[in-house]
């Protein structure tokens, strides 16, 4: 995909959306571009977070779109926890290489094998993250941190402010979170803290799609329905791989399905799906009454608390 191909208007896909779709998107898309700008204007170091992810792909868009036609004045960064999605990592690699973007990549593997992390008992990297990030932000003095999370993914999600500080340990305190009335953002932090930035808060797992059809933004095709070798573990379908699985009675089977969310392929479940069209996910999104992480993440279910434990603690 091209640089043209990212920033598209895509015509077609409006026309055909109401205009009560077309003025919620706009707004959407209008809040996350002023977001970014003024970010930008404000911090001396900012990153944007990069996975390949179908969020983190949007986010991508809305960061060309708020400044062309000048180049990104930012890199990308992605904590890659060596146990991805080899469809997303080739995306991730193909677009940046298109784009002529800068991406620092923090490998989970590098940690373990210097003795700085271990890998844990049930095989999960996910958790691992926390600290590649926070040193890659320490290392290159990044003080705003971009990120894809959306509010409808987790409680936890829901209380976080979009321009949100983290201390000198990258911690998180809900109780020391700021107002924004009125759109007004306060980037202000001392020496050693930054901040985690969320354009995309107000948004929906609905309104990225329809947003992805809208823009013609693109994304791995694990976002649609495939044949896939998989077999199930407490009602998800995971993919088995060197990260452990399958256990014993655990049988791989060929389904087709496709993934609502991408991250860390032990805890990362995929659907069962026939949506090989954005049309057809759109419509089977619309029919969910199940968030993406709470239906396919693992390492989510672990505790009503997983999520706020982990961000108080650094992660994303």
């Amino acid at each position: 995909m091209t640089v043209t191909a990212m920033r598209s208007m895509a015509p077609s896909r409006m026309n055909g959306m109401r205009p009560a779709e077309r003025d919620h998107l706009a707004a959407l898309e209008s809040e996350a571009v002023h977001i970014i700008r003024e970010v930008v204007a404000e911090f001396d170091r900012p990153v944007l977070l990069f996975s390949g992810g179908k969020d983190s792909a949007v986010l991508l868009h809305l960061a060309l779109r708020a400044f062309h036609p000048a180049p990104l004045p930012f890199g990308l960064l992605h904590v890659d926890t060596g146990h991805n999605f080899p469809e997303v990592i080739e995306f991730r690699d193909r677009l940046v290489s298109q784009l002529g973007l800068r991406l620092h990549v923090a490998k989970v593997q590098e940690w373990i094998d210097d003795g700085r992390l271990s890998e844990r008992p049930d095989g999960t990297r996910n958790p691992l993250q926390t600290v590649p990030l926070l040193d890659s932000i320490a290392e290159h003095r990044f003080d705003a941190v971009f990120g894809g999370a959306r509010r409808d993914e987790d409680r936890a999600r829901a209380k976080e402010r979009i321009v949100s500080l983290r201390d000198a340990f990258g911690g998180w305190d809900p109780r020391r979170q700021r107002p924004e009335l009125w759109s007004l953002y306060n980037g202000r932090h001392t020496a050693g803290e930054h901040a985690r930035v969320f354009p995309l808060s107000n948004w929906t797992e609905l309104d990225v799609w329809n947003y992805i059809a809208r823009r013609e933004v693109s994304i791995p095709d694990i976002y649609y329905a495939h044949e896939r070798e998989v077999f199930a573990r407490d009602g998800m379908w995971l993919t088995a791989g060197e990260w452990g699985g399958p256990r014993r009675g655990e049988q791989i089977v060929t389904r087709t399905v496709r993934f609502r969310t991408v991250g860390d392929a032990s805890c990362t479940g995929a659907v069962e799906s026939t949506a090989v069209t954005l049309d057809q996910v759109v419509a089977e999104v619309t029919a969910s009454r199940l968030t993406e992480r709470g239906a396919t993440r693992a390492d989510d279910r672990l505790s009503e608390a997983a999520m706020e434990d982990r961000k108080r603690e650094g992660y994303f």
